[in-house]
């Protein structure tokens, strides 16, 4: 719970406690007061619950923002391997090409 749910609930319960005192002194300014606290109490706990909720979905964003990036730093990971493996076996394979040519052009040179 935060500063301003606290906040607001002390000023809902203090106002609430002005207006019945103005009330039973018969004193209208004091009770007003007293409803005008209660509203502003009201707005502080409301403000309070909307920053609560924004931080829990902001905690759910970055959860699943880190889910994904994770995810997208897999898929790189694997791809790069892939790449890797590509190109040592293309490597592989131009050796294997070049040293067969080189074996045909050996053979019919020796004569």
């Amino acid at each position: 719970m935060n500063t301003e749910k606290v906040e607001g609930k002390f000023d809902q319960v203090a106002g609430k406690i002005k207006q019945s005192v103005g009330e039973a002194v018969g004193n209208q300014k004091l009770a007003n007061s007293g409803v005008a606290d209660q509203v502003k109490g009201a707005a502080k706990e409301t403000w309070g619950t909307a920053k609560d909720a924004a931080a829990v979905a902001n905690d759910k964003a970055h959860a699943r923002t880190d889910a994904r990036t994770e995810d997208y730093k897999e898929r790189a990971e694997d791809a790069a391997h892939n790449t890797r493996e590509k190109i040592a076996a293309t490597a592989q394979h131009v050796k294997d090409s070049v040293n067969e040519k080189l074996d045909n052009f050996k053979r019919e040179h020796r004569s």
